[in-house]
């Protein structure tokens, strides 16, 4: 008989870990997806092409409704999980009906970070972290709309993106010297500015959000500089947290995260947690490619087969207001640079060598070379016989490298 397993979290890393799972222990399990949003999973990467109206809704769907169901996957989606019973082994929806468990694994994703701002409260304040937030952010965010966006991380750029694309006026505002400060370093940065104001975005740097003015709804921002910027709308894109809110409520041994071996195990020998709900030896990952890693290696666990989970090299590689930007390893690390820029060809890459090997690289307008990059920091390949034609990229080295 088929060992009842049931999945909170109907996400990036829920719909990868079935895919994963059912590829090899398929019939081992009875599976069954529970998801508080009234969806199925889809690729929150593509919310900003949604917003700016590149995309629909529907095309950010990551599986159809019969590739579920071939896979004999239960979907319960639209209420939410209210408690674990780990005496029962039971997980309790919002609903009060109670889902027997062998085993359980927690991919509840995060939250996103509101800021205890006076007036946050107030209509026309929301976040960007899923489809609810992009719908109402497009029934605002019209031609003339004025909207402002805290943070210049990756969703603050991403939601500032897709609402001038959507003809918003748009200023961002981050707190910090420059855009994407954990990704890029300053030249990288500043190179980005300049895209994301050729855009028609306002940028504004170094300015500190203390409060959202208005009476009945949002009507500015004001800054600890003592300036209002006016705003219809303000999106608060400056991060997210660890939603461990139902493991922490269970007694599972949480920090940031809910924390997990190498095994992706709780503390709970019968609940697992992947994706950006668990931390891992200190590390809690907002991005998809960690999560999969994840997957896989639970999945094969799940399955009988032994795997570990050793940590992921974190590495971001996206399109931000028509540049594509790469990022990955210790880009603050010291050691030994080589630079390649070309600013009338919009080119800028930073590579970082210690030790006699790749740390970290800051790719900047082509990052094709990223994956190859991304393989040399991960493996920890000696690069001495490849240095001089590093920069160059794959395509300029011997066909042995």
């Amino acid at each position: 008989m088929a060992e009842p397993l049931i999945i909170v979290g109907n996400g990036m890393a829920a719909a990868k870990l079935c895919e994963e799972l059912t590829k090899r222990a398929l019939g081992r399990y009875s599976i069954a997806v529970v998801g508080a949003e009234p969806h199925l999973a889809y690729n929150r990467v593509l919310l900003s092409d949604v917003l700016a109206g590149k995309t629909t809704a529907g095309d950010t769907q990551l599986r159809t409704a019969d590739w579920w169901r071939a896979r004999g996957v239960t979907l319960i989606y639209g209420t939410p999980a209210a408690s674990i019973d780990r005496d029962a082994h039971a997980l309790v929806l919002a609903d009060g009906r109670r889902l027997p468990f062998s085993r359980l694994v927690l991919t509840t994703g995060s939250h996103p970070i509101r800021l205890p701002l006076p007036g946050a409260d107030l209509p026309g304040v929301t976040t960007f972290r899923d489809l609810a937030d992009v719908s109402a952010l497009m029934a605002a965010g019209k031609p003339g709309t004025r909207a402002v966006v805290i943070g210049g991380g990756l969703l603050g750029l991403e939601a500032a993106s897709g609402l001038a694309r959507a003809g918003a006026q748009t200023t961002l505002v981050h707190l910090m010297d420059r855009l994407m400060e954990r990704q890029l370093d300053t030249r990288a940065a500043g190179l980005l500015r300049q895209a994301v104001e050729a855009q028609g975005i306002t940028v504004e740097l170094n300015a500190s959000s203390t409060a959202i003015e208005g009476t009945e709804r949002a009507e500015g921002l004001r800054l600890k500089d003592g300036r209002l910027l006016p705003a219809d709308i303000i999106v608060m894109a400056c991060g997210v947290r660890p939603n461990a809110d139902l493991a922490r409520a269970a007694g599972l041994a949480c920090n940031r995260g809910v924390l997990v071996d190498d095994g992706l195990a709780t503390d709970d020998a019968a609940i697992f947690a992947i994706g950006e709900c668990a931390e891992h030896r200190g590390a809690c990952y907002g991005l998809v490619a960690p999560a999969y890693e994840q997957a896989a290696v639970l999945a094969q666990r799940l399955a009988g087969r032994d795997a570990h989970y050793a940590g992921s090299t974190v590495s971001t590689n996206l399109k931000v207001s028509g540049v594509f930007v790469f990022s990955a390893g210790e880009i603050d690390a010291e050691g030994e640079e080589i630079v390649l820029a070309d600013r009338g060809l919009g080119l800028y890459r930073r590579l970082i060598i210690k030790d006699g090997r790749l740390a970290g690289a800051v790719l900047y307008g082509d990052t094709t070379d990223g994956p190859f990059y991304l393989d040399l920091i991960t493996n920890r390949t000696p690069i001495a016989a490849m240095r001089a034609d590093l920069a160059f990229g794959r395509s300029a080295l011997p066909v042995a490298a």
